[in-house]
């Protein structure tokens, strides 16, 4: 666990702590595009229209990022999927920014394979966990949105192959191409990153949106359900409103393919308005 400290105004009185996990495109602790991430970005605006607060960056893992907005500590996540389990110990704040959803990848040369599990387009993540023999990995304690939420709380252990440690992605995508596991759970930009990481070529990959999935999620700035957390989102909520959206947008926008950059740029703007969620 790293931390990092920032210019501290002269009247800041509270430490406001950012967890902040490593998770391309939004946020990239190594490499030769460090700290240019979609979140790198905001985050720094944020903290620039927060200087009531003193501000320490911690960088995590999710497992470890949990554990800690579930302690009484003055501790935010600059970008968490709402979750009903996550919304009894943090309060979240308005939308941040909106991203496509998790999907899964499997490996080109296992396509037949998998193919009685790709119906239109869309891989039967369901089909596939119900299925004997297959593996998916997922990061511990990560949300991929209430469907793949849901499918994996209710899967069998042995179907289902968790990483708790750091650079869990890039571990997972290591015990795929070994053949240990049939796929992987992410956000495709965040894939295509870790497999050029782990010098694995994107095109040896094959990603899907997961069945029943939204084809985009609503990411939220959230903090410990604590008095002083509380206060934060109020004033976090109001530092929102007055970050232009379409800076946020095209920052992630960048990192996506062609294709998807067009159908995001395109689909975003009516998807910045309030989410009916927290």
């Amino acid at each position: 666990m790293l931390a990092c400290g920032l210019p501290l105004p002269a009247s800041a009185e509270d430490t406001l702590i950012w967890l902040v996990r490593d998770l391309p495109p939004l946020t990239i602790f190594e490499g030769p595009r460090k700290g240019q991430g979609a979140l790198d970005q905001l985050l720094p605006i944020l903290i620039e229209r927060l200087p009531e607060y003193r501000h320490q960056v911690l960088h995590v893992n999710r497992a470890r990022g949990t554990q800690m907005l579930s302690d009484p500590s003055f501790t935010c996540d600059p970008s968490l999927l709402w979750t009903p389990e996550r919304a009894k110990y943090v309060v979240f704040s308005r939308q941040a920014f909106v991203t496509p959803s998790n999907g899964i990848a499997i490996r080109r040369s296992q396509q037949d394979a998998m193919a009685p599990f790709i119906v239109d387009g869309q891989f039967d993540l369901q089909a596939f966990l119900d299925a004997r023999g297959t593996r998916v990995g997922a990061t511990a304690e990560r949300s991929y949105g209430p469907v793949i939420d849901e499918q994996l709380k209710h899967a069998d252990a042995h179907t289902v192959a968790l990483h708790y440690g750091n650079d869990a992605l890039g571990s997972l995508l290591q015990m795929q191409r070994r053949g240990r596991l049939e796929a992987v759970l992410g956000y495709w930009p965040e894939i295509r990153y870790h497999a050029l990481q782990q010098r694995i070529a994107s095109d040896d990959l094959s990603f899907y949106p997961i069945k029943g999935s939204m084809p985009y999620q609503r990411t939220h700035i959230a903090c410990s359900d604590t008095a002083q957390g509380r206060r934060a989102i109020e004033r976090i909520d109001q530092v929102l409103r007055d970050i232009p959206q379409e800076q946020v947008q095209q920052s992630y926008a960048a990192w996506l393919d062609p294709v998807m950059r067009e159908q995001y740029l395109r689909d975003n703007p009516r998807f910045f308005q309030d989410s009916p969620e927290p």
